[in-house]
């Protein structure tokens, strides 16, 4: 499963890594879009195939940020 910007932003924080195991509703990284922090939380419990973004890297809508097993 590929999780896309839902906005346009920029990545202020990446919190895992590759490899990493992740929870339903745990927080993946934060992006910045009109001056408001949005986390963007896995959607289900899985594993973090491929990230796809880095800290301070500015998105578009629709853009891949990471890849959930």
């Amino acid at each position: 499963m590929t999780i896309k910007a839902p906005m346009a932003g920029k990545i202020i924080t990446v919190f895992v890594q590759e490899g990493e195991k992740v929870e339903d509703g745990q927080p993946v990284l934060i992006l910045e879009a009109m001056k408001m922090e949005n986390n963007i939380v896995a959607p289900q419990d899985g594993m973090i195939l491929r990230l796809l973004v880095k800290d301070g890297q500015a998105v578009k809508a629709g853009e891949e940020l990471f890849e959930l097993a």
